[in-house]
């Protein structure tokens, strides 16, 4: 998973990162998860894989060596965190239980990039398909999965009790078909030369 020419780095969510998802889970979902559950997945789940996504920092060369021995011990002030993502890998099936985006930053390519991110890393570990629920009001979230290949394979109703909402169940092609492969890397570049054009319009 190698988003070195991209203006954002996405990395493995860490339990130091729950109190900022936590802000963005409450300003994004009716009925946010908790904490505690986030915590469980990080120490306790091998099945879940948990990404945020944060800028690039633009660091000065001769400070580049220390900022990442500091990064690495958890030192010093990193950029804040503007949206995370998760998904379950069971039976060679990478499940997506969760995207979000800070709310000033949403529209701008940041969840998208989680989602070519888990894509991304579900190929790696060996994932054949993956799948997902989306409300089915969620036009926006729906266009960006279908933009990605998955196509409706189910419906489950009233799945979302805040407000008794039906989920489509979507699904994607095996991911390391050619023709998966051929159309998602395509995206991916569209989506890098899209986040670094955008770098001077960031809120």
């Amino acid at each position: 998973m190698d988003y070195t020419g991209f203006p954002y780095v996405v990395e493995p969510m860490r339990l130091l990162d729950i109190g900022e998802v936590m802000e963005i889970e409450h300003d994004s979902f009716p009925s946010p998860w908790s904490a505690r559950a986030y915590r469980h997945d990080l120490l306790e789940n091998d099945l879940s894989h948990y990404f945020v996504v944060r800028q690039r920092s633009l660091e000065r060369p001769e400070l580049s060596l220390l900022a990442r021995v500091r990064r690495s011990l958890g030192v010093g002030i990193r950029p804040a965190i503007l949206g995370y993502g998760g998904f379950w890998l069971m039976a060679g099936e990478a499940h997506i239980s969760t995207i979000a985006v800070q709310p000033n930053w949403r529209r701008r390519g940041i969840g998208e990039l989680l989602l070519v991110a888990m894509l991304d890393r579900a190929t790696e570990l060996g994932a054949e398909i993956a799948t997902l629920e989306v409300r089915v009001s969620n036009v926006t979230a729906r266009n960006l999965y279908h933009k990605y290949g998955f196509q409706q394979v189910g419906l489950r109703r009233r799945y979302y009790r805040d407000r008794d909402e039906d989920a489509l169940i979507m699904s994607t092609e095996r991911l390391t078909s050619a023709t998966f492969q051929s159309h998602f890397q395509q995206l991916k570049q569209v989506l890098r030369e899209r986040l670094t054009q955008s770098l001077d319009k960031i809120p």
